[in-house]
């Protein structure tokens, strides 16, 4: 029996199970990223005062925050996916980009800015252990599986679209009908 014969003991539609948790998995993470990234110029350059209070800043300043903030989600991976190939594995590098992740958002919540910095600087440590490495896991779960792998990355990506749009439709949606708070 081949070690990834263990994964598919359980299938769903001729896949294991496994590969549903990561779809769930990848699709959350991208809805917090593409929502986020949605309402974070809209809630920075937001009037100070009102119904649904921001924080006033310049387009300028909040476009440069945000472009920087995507510039390190991208160049991140090639650490994290590094260190979890080489030093940590795939998996405790998922665990751990999750967790900086959910703590990134919670810290943003805050709402001062030395918690906006902390949380968007988890945000992309967490990003760089989590993206390369939960693509890799998948890859894992198929070693020798060629003939469902393709079909496994289809299935995948479907979750990382569906979060991407989730995220844009649905956090700009809540930020500004129900508030930012």
């Amino acid at each position: 029996m081949n070690n990834t014969d263990q994964f598919f003991n359980r299938t769903v539609i001729g896949h294991p199970a496994a590969l549903f948790v990561l779809f769930f998995t990848e699709m959350w993470e991208r809805f917090s990223y593409y929502g986020m990234r949605a309402i974070l110029v809209i809630f920075l350059t937001g009037a100070i005062l009102g119904d649904n209070p921001g924080w006033g800043w310049s387009s300028s300043s909040a476009l440069s925050l945000l472009g920087t903030y995507a510039m390190f989600a991208y160049l991140a991976p090639l650490v994290g996916g590094w260190l979890g190939d080489k030093k940590i594995g795939y998996r405790k590098a998922v665990v751990i980009g999750a967790l900086l992740m959910t703590i990134g958002h919670a810290a943003m919540a805050v709402e001062t800015p030395v918690f906006l910095y902390i949380g968007i600087s988890l945000l992309v440590v967490g990003t760089g252990f989590f993206k390369p490495n939960i693509t890799s896991i998948i890859s894992k779960i198929y070693e020798g599986r060629d003939d469902k792998k393709d079909g496994a990355f289809n299935i995948f990506y479907m979750g990382v679209n569906a979060g991407a749009f989730l995220g844009i439709m649905l956090c700009g949606w809540v930020g500004e009908r129900v508030g930012w708070s």
